[in-house]
Parts: C-alpha cells; sequence; structure tokens
C-alpha cells in the first residue's frame, strides 16, 4: 500500500486570506500529499468548491478533495459542471469525497430538505453526477432527480474517483455500489478495519472492486499534550454533533499525543487496510497551525509515509 498523508484546515480556528495562503504553500512545498474542505454550510468554515477551485489554481502538485461533499441537498447538474471545471483547471487532481450529513444538522431546515430522504437522494445524486461527467448524453430517471440531456463539458480526462464516508449499513451499501475509495472519519482502527471488511463483502454481490489502496481515515491531530484545552474543546464539539451510539468511538478517533503516539496510532490503522490519511490540525490560531504543520512533516510523514 502506498501510505499517504493529507490535510484539512485547522479544526475551529478563524485564519485571515493571508495566513491560509501561507499555510497552503508550506503544504505544498512540504510534501504534504492533499488538502481536503468539509461541507458546512452553516458553520465558519468556507464553500469547499469554491476552495478547490482556488486551491487548483495556487497549487501545481497535491491533490484536493471534499471531506465530505454533502450532496443530499445539492443539484447533481451543478455539482457535475462544477467538478469538471475544477478537474480541468487542476489538471485532474480532483479527489472528492461524498457524504449525506447528519439528521440533525440545520442546513436541512435552512434548505428546506427532508433529512429523512438524504441517503436516497446521495445514491441518485452520485450516480448521475458520475454520468454527466462521463457520457456524452445522459438519460436518468429517478425518485428525486431527472436528467435527459447532454454531459457536462470539460469532460474529465479521465474517470475522477468518487469516495464516500460513514460505516452505517447504508453508508457501506452506498460504497459498495457506488464508491472508488472509502474514507472514513472520528473511528478507530478496529471499526475502520471492520468497515472495510464490510464494504469488501458488499462488494462481491455487486462484482465491484476497489483497489486496496483506496481506503482512508480522517484523524483530528494534536501533538502535544492530550490534555491541551483545544483538543478538550474540539472533543466537546464534535461530541455534541455525534448520535450517541458513535460517541464511544471518540476514544481513538484523535490522533494526539508525542509523535510517537500519532505515528502509532496511525500504524495500527495501517495494520487494519487504511492507506490514506486526512490529518486535520486542532489548533488555536494561525501561528499554532503552522507549528503543528512543522511537526507533523519533520517527525510523522517521514515516519510513515513509504516514498523513496
Amino acid at each position: 500500500m502506498s501510505i499517504r498523508i493529507g490535510v484539512g484546515a485547522g479544526l475551529g480556528a478563524p485564519f485571515s486570506p493571508g495566513d491560509y495562503w501561507r499555510w497552503v504553500d508550506y503544504c505544498e512545498d512540504s510534501g504534504i500529499d492533499s488538502i481536503w474542505h468539509s461541507d458546512q454550510l452553516l458553520g465558519p468554515m468556507v464553500e469547499p468548491l469554491v476552495m478547490l477551485a482556488a486551491l487548483a489554481a495556487r497549487t501545481r502538485r497535491m491533490r484536493f478533495g471534499t471531506n465530505a461533499l454533502v450532496v443530499s441537498f445539492r443539484d447533481p447538474l451543478i455539482v457535475a459542471k462544477e467538478f469538471a471545471t475544477i478537474d480541468y483547471l487542476g489538471d485532474g487532481r480532483l479527489l472528492p469525497v461524498f457524504g449525506v450529513g447528519r439528521a440533525n444538522d440545520l442546513y436541512w431546515a435552512a434548505t428546506g430538505g427532508n433529512a429523512g430522504e438524504r441517503g436516497r437522494r446521495a445514491d441518485e445524486a452520485i450516480a448521475l453526477i458520475r454520468l454527466l461527467l462521463e457520457q456524452e448524453e445522459v438519460e436518468f430517471a429517478g425518485e428525486h432527480f431527472r436528467y435527459s440531456g447532454p454531459g457536462v463539458e470539460p469532460r474529465p480526462a479521465r474517470p475522477i474517483p468518487f469516495w464516500t464516508g460513514g460505516h452505517s449499513a447504508a453508508a457501506i451499501r452506498r460504497t459498495a455500489k457506488l464508491g472508488d475509495g472509502w474514507l472514513g472519519g472520528l473511528i478507530g482502527p478496529e471499526r475502520a478495519g471492520e468497515t472495510r471488511r464490510r464494504i469488501e463483502e458488499a462488494l462481491k454481490p455487486a462484482g465491484r472492486t476497489i483497489d486496496a489502496d483506496h481506503y482512508g481515515v480522517t484523524l483530528p491531530l494534536r501533538i502535544g499534550r492530550a490534555g491541551d484545552p483545544s483538543v478538550l474543546a474540539a472533543r466537546e464539539r464534535l461530541t455534541a454533533r455525534m448520535p450517541a451510539e458513535d460517541r464511544g468511538d471518540l476514544a481513538e478517533a484523535f490522533a494526539v499525543g508525542t509523535p510517537d503516539e500519532v505515528i502509532a496510532l496511525i500504524r495500527r490503522h495501517v495494520a487494519a487496510g487504511m492507506s490514506k490519511f486526512v490529518a486535520a490540525p486542532i489548533v488555536q490560531d494561525a501561528a499554532d497551525l503552522m507549528e503543528q504543520m512543522r511537526l507533523l512533516v519533520e517527525h510523522v510523514l517521514p515516519a510513515v509515509e513509504d516514498r523513496d
């Protein structure tokens, strides 16, 4: 497996545009594999597809993606056109991960969406987006989306890989049916490995396969004291958003501690079958983010990535 580490913007920290671009430039120059933006319509995060277009123009080497794009309340035709444009500008470096969001997220009410239908809408949207990106003429008739007409242009030079997230039974079925990879979030190595095995079992009846290298997890990261106030605050925020049945996973979902402790957790994930990681630094401000990046690049990447 090729072990690679990408990063997401610091959890809970405000950045100026200058801070953001200094971070991006450091990632581009230091060997970070990829940059990821999450989709929080009503939260403090920037809009992910706008940011990916900016990253396509700013970077030359790194890949970039959504972690994860809540596709259930978006128009598939517009998303397909945005993907085609971003992939064109980035010379094929787009890597989207799709999600369905949580039932208690405020944007369902804000957009007039039905949280109870989010999974079925996502399944149709993902299927339609793929057709729009890969076919000259598209015919699609679903429960939630219908389309008859041309595919979008500029047509990607190669198929854009679609990854999915989540570890529920529905998420596993979605990955087996529609996904080219899987990126878990806020789970430990044992559950990540179990989810991979369940996906592989679900792939068999569909006659599909997913590359063994295309499984990974997102890890909130803090190299330093486990009791740091920023870590405790991040745990509290994330716990409040999670269903009660998933909160037990948080115990091993954070990569926190000394570099050796962070490396040990990543290696446990690798042993469980994970090879792609998105480190989301838990930081207080821009200077703290850059220090966390330095520690990640200097101490963790050389120990876990398999580059020559």
